[in-house]
Order: C-alpha cells, then sequence, then structure tokens
C-alpha cells in the first residue's frame, strides 16, 4: 500500500490479461509482505479487445492494446499497468517506463490441431493473425492455407476443436497461464518466437518514484536483459506489426540474440546469431542481417 492507499494495477479485461495481473499481485504481495486489499484490480477496455474481425496491423497495431492503459496511467486512473510485453509498442509513450518484468516462462508457440507442422494434411486450414507466424508457416509449408484467425485463447482453440480450421498457433506462456497444457511446442532451434514473448511487463510513471521503488523489488534481471535485447533489434529495424521478425535472446555459452526475418509469404529468409557481449552493438547487428535481405524483405522494414 502506498500513502494509505490500495495500488491500483490496470489490466486488459481478459482471462489471460486477469490471470497475469493476479501473478504481478501475488509477487508484489510476497515481496512486501502485504495484507489483502493493499492491491485493486482495474479492468480496461482496450480497443484491440473490441475489435476482432480484423487483422491487427491492419487497425492501428500494437497500439490497440496499451493505448487505454496508457492513457489510465497518465491520467492516475490507475497506478501502474500489466502486459503481456509481445503487445508493447517498441517506444514507450512519454511519461512512461517499464518498471519490472516477472521472470520469464516458456517462450515457444505451441500448434494446436495437429503433433507438427509435417503431420498437417496437404493445404490444412490454418489460423493466425501473426504476420510473423503466417511467414513461418509459409516458409515450411508454402501448401498451407493461412487464413486470419483473432480472438481470445477460448475462441481460438474452439475454432480447432470445431474443425472451422486443422490447426493454430499459441503462445505456450499463455496457454500455461491459463492451465491449458495442450498442442506441440515448436522448438526454438527451428522456430524462434515473437520479441519479448512470454515475458509479463509492469508499466508505470517515470516520476511515480515510490512506485517504482516498490516495483524494483520483483524486477527479474535476467528477463529485462532478455526482453530489453529484443527490443532494441526491433527499434533498430523501425519494424512495426506488418513486419515478420523473429528474435530471442539467451543464454547458449554466453548471452546471445538469435534473429530472422521474413517476406510477407515466408518465401525468403535471413537468419543470424549475436553474442550479447558488453561491447555487442545490437542497432549494427540488425542493420547488417537487413542489408543482406532481398528488397521483398527490406521493404518491410523502415530502417
Amino acid at each position: 500500500m502506498l500513502n494509505g492507499q490500495p495500488l491500483r494495477l490496470g489490466t486488459r479485461g481478459s482471462p489471460l490479461a486477469l490471470a497475469q495481473t493476479r501473478m504481478v499481485a501475488a509477487a508484489l504481495t510476497e515481496a512486501h509482505g502485504w495484507p489483502a486489499g493493499t492491491i485493486e484490480t482495474v479492468t480496461v477496455s482496450t480497443l484491440g479487445d473490441r475489435v476482432q474481425d480484423r487483422p491487427l496491423a491492419d487497425i492501428g497495431g500494437k497500439a490497440l492494446w496499451t493505448k487505454e492503459l496508457d492513457g489510465a496511467l497518465l491520467e492516475g486512473r490507475i497506478d501502474a499497468a500489466v502486459h503481456s510485453m509481445k503487445d508493447v509498442e517498441s517506444l514507450l509513450a512519454p511519461g512512461i517506463t517499464l518498471a519490472a518484468f516477472l521472470p520469464r516462462a516458456d517462450p515457444r508457440d505451441r500448434l494446436l490441431g495437429a503433433d507438427s507442422l509435417a503431420a498437417l494434411p496437404p493445404g490444412a486450414r490454418v489460423g493466425t493473425s501473426s504476420p510473423r507466424r503466417r511467414a513461418q508457416l509459409l516458409h515450411a509449408r508454402p501448401d498451407l492455407d493461412v487464413v486470419i484467425l483473432r480472438g481470445n485463447v477460448a475462441t481460438r482453440m474452439a475454432k480447432v476443436a470445431g474443425g472451422e480450421i486443422h490447426a493454430t498457433l499459441l503462445a505456450a506462456a499463455g496457454l500455461d497461464r491459463l492451465g491449458h497444457p495442450d498442442g506441440t511446442a515448436l522448438p526454438l532451434d527451428t522456430w524462434l518466437p515473437a520479441v519479448a514473448q512470454g515475458a509479463i511487463g509492469i508499466t508505470a510513471r517515470a516520476d511515480d518514484t515510490a512506485l517504482l521503488t516498490a516495483l524494483a523489488a520483483i524486477d527479474h534481471a535476467d528477463t529485462r536483459r532478455a526482453v530489453e535485447a529484443e527490443r532494441a533489434f526491433l527499434v533498430a529495424l523501425d519494424g512495426n506489426c506488418h513486419s515478420p521478425v523473429a528474435v530471442h535472446a539467451h543464454q547458449h555459452n554466453g548471452w546471445v540474440l538469435d534473429a530472422e526475418l521474413y517476406d510477407t509469404d515466408g518465401t525468403t529468409r535471413v537468419a543470424d546469431r549475436l553474442a550479447l557481449t558488453p561491447r555487442a552493438d545490437i542497432a549494427a547487428f540488425a542493420h547488417a542481417l537487413l542489408a543482406r535481405a532481398p528488397a521483398s524483405i527490406r521493404t518491410l522494414f523502415a530502417a
């Protein structure tokens, strides 16, 4: 409790967002020994939740998940906001900072509807709204019919169960947080995730010193290092929601950053690995990777 008032955590209203907010509340309560009632959950409706019939990239990109939460934060209606970091824009709104990260969960994608990509029948309909997943799917299986699929986890799973599509891809972390151990995890050595996938971040006002100090108690250093490296790579490319990019920072005989860029239909791909030494230049690595790419990929990035 800060200044005698409950700490107001803002969140989207989806089951996954609420589950993640409960995780943050539990971490803070444990770290500080706060009593019950110290933390209040404030649900904020976002345009991304309300508009489900169009691809995210066509109606405003990641800001659809964050704009209303940012507004509530800056207006003082909430004290902090809980986010799936893969849904957070590369550049934060002025006055807002990423105050803490919970330990990163499984960053992999899971395939629902088949035991493997190879097991999908020829021409199978696979649903996704992600340009990255679409490009990766078509790179691996050019015969697939990749169709737009939006909605929460339950909606997407129901589409597969009802036979409207053969399969879909969902983040393993989200499935686990909702108690669904479903699907087949795709290995990271052949299928890289989205930037910051599996990480939960907490934003706060940059001038709220007392709250930033409280949130620092639950900040997970390795997750921050990985997420900041992945986000720096995307910033350097000046990518957007139309840009099929996959990246993963992790420990492999030291910290490394694996990255892939695709064209829209997955026909072409460039990939490389950067050792994240103290002298590593993520921006230079990103620009060099993009320079090696054909025009069909370069035109999808503004760098």
